[in-house]
């Protein structure tokens, strides 16, 4: 296991879950599915990475997605998504560790998940994410235009970091572009932005 994974789930264990719960069930759509179905993306197989309970997925299900997947760190949450989430694929893993070849999926989306990622660890994660998708990658993360920026997370440190992960992407990786970007203020403090991306590998001409 990763040290990141290892601090996260020794300050968070299950508790992100009750905490959040209740917000989980309100939240009838994330920004990710917005962007696919607003481009009529038909991927065939589809991974969320940080799924938690697998809510994201079972609204893909509900709109006829078929050959979803799940990957979530976290013990407590991957019982319950595999008790909700029936005919998904609900894996325990890591964003450190995708367990599946190159290629496999057209579409692998994060909400809230590359946020917890150190600086340090960062590029590992994007490259393992980008290894696995065939097509798309996309996102809905806390944003800054301000380089990396460290956020106090229920008190502690080294937990939460905000930056422009579009842009991390795209410096990365040469074959990626950007389909679409949008930016949400929240509504108690305009300082503070969320941002949700969509990205497509394309052939570079040699």
């Amino acid at each position: 296991m990763n040290n990141q994974d290892k601090i996260f789930l020794e300050f968070e264990g299950d508790n992100w879950y009750e905490r959040n719960k209740e917000a989980l069930k309100a939240n009838n759509k994330d920004i990710p599915l917005l962007l696919i179905e607003l481009y009529n993306i038909k991927p065939k197989r589809v991974v969320e990475v940080g799924c938690n309970v697998g809510d994201q997925l079972l609204l893909l299900k509900k709109l006829g997605y078929a050959n979803l997947w799940g990957i979530e760190l976290q013990d407590y949450a991957v019982e319950i998504a595999r008790k909700r989430a029936s005919g998904i694929n609900i894996v325990k893993g890591s964003a450190f560790y995708i367990p599946y070849k190159d290629i496999f999926f057209d579409v692998v989306f994060t909400s809230g998940l590359l946020i917890h990622i150190s600086p340090d660890d960062i590029e590992k994660v994007l490259d393992k994410i980008y290894r696995c998708t065939s097509s798309y990658i996309g996102g809905f993360e806390n944003y800054t235009s301000h380089g990396y920026q460290m956020v106090n997370y229920r008190g502690k440190d080294n937990l939460l970091w905000k930056t422009d992960f579009s842009k991390l992407f795209l410096d990365r990786f040469r074959d990626l572009k950007l389909v679409k970007e949008r930016k949400y203020h929240y509504l108690e403090d305009k300082k503070l932005i969320d941002q949700a991306f969509l990205l497509k590998k394309i052939k570079i001409r040699r």
